[in-house]
């Protein structure tokens, strides 16, 4: 480490002790820093000192992730606020603004789907997704909804309720599509309906999602009311239609609740000694509309504790129109006035957090709790056969300890050519999406028709390794990036090629590698003529299957991205004056080389960049006036798709 870099303050008990008495004991928020002077973990508290103090108590006693995080602190800053409610206020403010690593509560596992509404374009798209983006601050995501049947119907009804944008690219340069004439789509290719209309029908849908559909079918009513009476009589029918179309989205929804007027969310947990399993049903006008999910670690804290982060995180990420007037919970929360505050004044009004013990409101807790328990069982059963396939995998390559983390290697490419590489990760036995990585082969010897898988696998593992050789430190133990196994797919070729760079590297001694050959599933070891005496079914084998499996179909989407990309500017390359910033402005306009032929010398010329001089070389070299280059220029696009 070099001599200017700032050591961790738990090696230095002196700055420590004089760091933790600088801080006062009121309330406000905290900020852990590294030696790269990054922000590890914000968080707050009602006294700052005692609060921070702890993290240097009793190491030993902490979860790995939080011990990890104190291993690696430098500095801390903090920032005072005048009460409790203000310090959970700026926390999610500077959590959202910087994303710490270790302000990690709930687990991203890809389980549950999201909707997302991209209100920062002019015309927003709605979709369905796995993963909450880090993209622009204006777009929404809703839920993490656990039944993702009703979630894709609900969003299929909404589609034929309300005219939206139907295909994420045009089918027609110059024209709307069939769902125009229809009525499924207002025209938005085409641009015949404003941004502003249009943000006003999706802002419509995303009330059904916000549950507030009984407040949408009010509008609605009225509107329509308005329309017959000024005899715009079909504007009226459409919105009847549309008010039916509610009516038939909740008609299986309704909950028994005596005051069916007062929004609501319950929530509840169900856990062992690995996973906390958290269920919050939303609830508006006495429906059910809405059922989401969240997975914790049971050693993050006590079930109040849990329960009462879960739901300051999941708050702080929801619009305040969104939050309910009363949230029953299952468990007493450490700082429920404290919480209550905060969303009371989010929301504008009154929030009441309450722990029913009879009656209506209990046996809703225990509903939410009984479908927790139903998750819970689930997910034990998912890790008890991952823990099942570990522990055969590690007794069949005799490791010392289970594999926590496993990484697969794959090549892709037809005949050398666009020759990419996946990097796939597998957590618990669990695909773990966040680590994915893919590679660009950047050895000139593999090119088209010249391939060698050898050569590129040896290339990805010297990149992705490479750092490890120039700091050894970095191999300690805890390094949530270092591998437990890495697999590759192929034979003792493959294998060998990776051999070799690892020695170069001086790594072979702390990597576990094997390869897995695709004809027999058989499973080779470094310096090892012979496989393995294993089965293609025993439960370790299999889960490396998966992980080739993923790797395979990893590299394989990437490499036809990539071809893709190549043929669609591979013509456009050959003309003169058209570089790639320009090939990118006429295929952000026009979408596909096709369109780009059929258009006219004043259509090309008005896309940035172009000029009418550069447009007319554009449509002179697809429409060429000898007979000769004319079937020059037939015969390449076939050989491009």
């Amino acid at each position: 480490m070099p001599a200017d870099t700032p050591i961790p303050l738990l090696k230095d008990p002196d700055r420590l002790e004089a760091r933790l008495k600088e801080i006062p004991p009121e309330p406000g928020v905290y900020f852990m820093r590294d030696s790269r002077d990054q922000i590890l973990y914000i968080g707050k508290s009602k006294k700052l000192r005692n609060r921070v103090r702890s993290y240097f108590r009793d190491t030993h006693r902490h979860m790995p992730r939080i011990a990890l995080m104190v291993m690696q602190i430098v500095d801390i800053e903090f920032i005072v606020t005048d009460t409790e409610a203000e310090a959970l206020a700026l926390e999610a403010n500077l959590i959202k603004q910087h994303q710490p690593h270790f302000n990690v509560l709930l687990k991203d596992d890809k389980k549950y789907p999201y909707l997302c509404i991209t209100w920062s374009e002019d015309y927003p798209r709605i979709f369905v997704t796995r993963k909450r983006r880090k993209g622009n601050s204006k777009d929404r995501y809703y839920g993490p909804y656990v039944d993702t049947g009703l979630l894709r119907r609900t969003l299929s009804i909404a589609k034929r309720i309300f005219p939206l944008r139907q295909r994420p690219q045009p089918l027609f340069k110059d024209r709307p599509c069939l769902n125009y004439d229809i009525g499924r789509c207002p025209g938005v290719c085409q641009q015949l309906i404003s941004p502003e209309d249009y943000h006003k029908t999706v802002q419509r849908v995303a009330m059904v999602f916000q549950g507030r559909t009984t407040e949408l079918v009010d509008v609605l009513a009225r509107q329509m009311e308005k329309a017959a009476e000024e005899l715009r009589f079909e504007q009226a029918a459409q919105l009847r239609d549309q008010l039916q179309g509610l009516e038939r989205l909740t008609a299986h929804q309704k909950v028994a609740l005596p005051d069916d007027t007062v929004s609501r969310d319950a929530i509840a947990l169900a856990s062992d000694d690995q996973f906390a399993c958290i269920q919050l049903f939303q609830i508006r006008a006495g429906r059910l509309v809405g059922r989401l999910g969240f997975n914790a670690d049971a050693q993050a804290g006590t079930p109040g504790e849990i329960l009462q982060r879960v739901l300051e995180e999941h708050y702080s990420m929801v619009e305040p129109i969104e939050i309910p007037a009363e949230i029953l919970v299952q468990y007493e929360l450490p700082d429920a006035d404290m919480l209550a505050e905060y969303l009371t004044d989010r929301r504008g009004r009154k929030v009441a957090i309450d722990m029913p013990q009879r009656q209506t409101k209990a046996e809703l807790v225990e509903m939410v709790e009984r479908n927790a328990q139903y998750e819970l069982a689930r997910m034990q059963k998912v890790a008890d056969r991952n823990l099942q396939a570990l522990q055969d995998l590690a007794e069949a390559l005799d490791l010392p300890d289970l594999p926590k983390r496993i990484e697969g290697y794959d090549i892709s490419h037809i005949q050398g050519s666009d020759a990419v590489a996946s990097q796939v990760v597998f957590v618990d036995g669990m695909p773990a999406k966040q680590h994915y990585r893919h590679y660009k082969i950047k050895n000139p010897d593999v090119r088209s028709g010249h391939s060698d898988d050898f050569a590129s696998m040896a290339e990805v593992i010297r990149r992705r390794f490479r750092r490890y050789a120039a700091d050894p430190e970095k191999l300690r133990v805890g390094n949530p990036d270092w591998p437990d196994l890495v697999m590759i797919d192929g034979g003792k070729g493959q294998l060998s090629a990776v051999v070799e760079v690892l020695r170069e590297l001086n790594l072979l001694q702390d990597l576990n590698v094997v390869s897995l050959a695709k004809k027999r599933e058989e499973i080779f070891l470094p310096g090892e003529s012979l496989p393995l005496n294993t089965e293609a079914e025993q439960p370790g084998v299999q889960l490396l299957r998966r992980l080739r499996d993923e790797a395979h179909r990893f590299a394989i989407s990437f490499h036809r991205k990539k071809r893709t990309d190549r043929m669609r500017r591979s013509r456009l390359s050959e003309i003169p004056g058209l570089g790639q910033h320009r090939q990118k402005e006429l295929l952000a306009a026009f979408r596909s080389i096709d369109y780009i032929r059929e258009a006219s010398v004043e259509q090309l010329a008005a896309v940035p960049g172009i000029g009418p001089r550069l447009a007319e070389q554009i449509y002179d070299y697809f429409h060429p006036s000898t007979e000769e280059d004319a079937n020059l220029a037939e015969a390449e696009p076939m050989q491009a798709r």
